[in-house]
């Protein structure tokens, strides 16, 4: 999978589990090997027009996203 296959699969998780829409996603580690492993962004995502920016770590197996952990940046 490419960066940008994660980083696309992490936008579509943000919005069918938080209903966030990515404003922007910056890749600052992929350690993410044949579909498992962890991506690490800081992003900022908006919801109802309230942006907010985040630092995000997305856990990957299979090639899909099975877990988030983030703090508020």
């Amino acid at each position: 999978m490419t960066e940008e296959n994660l980083k696309g699969k992490a936008i579509e998780y943000l919005k069918r589990a938080y209903g966030e829409d990515t404003v922007s996603m910056d890749v600052m580690d992929n350690s993410v090997d044949e579909g498992n492993g962890v991506l690490h962004v800081d992003c900022t995502v908006s919801i109802g027009g309230q942006e907010s920016d985040w630092t995000k770590w997305f856990t990957f197996q299979n090639g899909n996203v099975v877990d988030m952990d983030w703090r508020m940046r």
